[in-house]
């Protein structure tokens, strides 16, 4: 299931949490990537996301979201 999540928002308020998604700007990148770190599952037993950016540099791992309460959008193809 990795590279279905379009959006993530994190905080226990979606309203008032902050909003990553696929596109966004970040610095001289945008966002490339947000998947599930599976091995920290699998090794923890807890969930985390990656938030990773495309730039210049290539592919980077920008943001690691940790134990915080999150609403997930999927990219569904209606």
């Amino acid at each position: 299931m990795n590279g279905l999540i379009r959006k993530i928002v994190i905080g226990k308020d979606p309203k008032n949490g902050m909003a990553y998604f696929i596109g966004m700007r970040a610095g001289k990148g945008e966002v490339a990537a947000i998947l599930v770190d599976e091995e920290h599952l699998h090794r923890f037993g807890k969930t985390r996301y990656h938030i990773y950016i495309e730039s210049e540099e290539g592919t980077l791992l920008w943001k690691a979201v940790d134990e915080m309460p999150c609403v997930l959008e999927f990219d569904l193809n209606f």
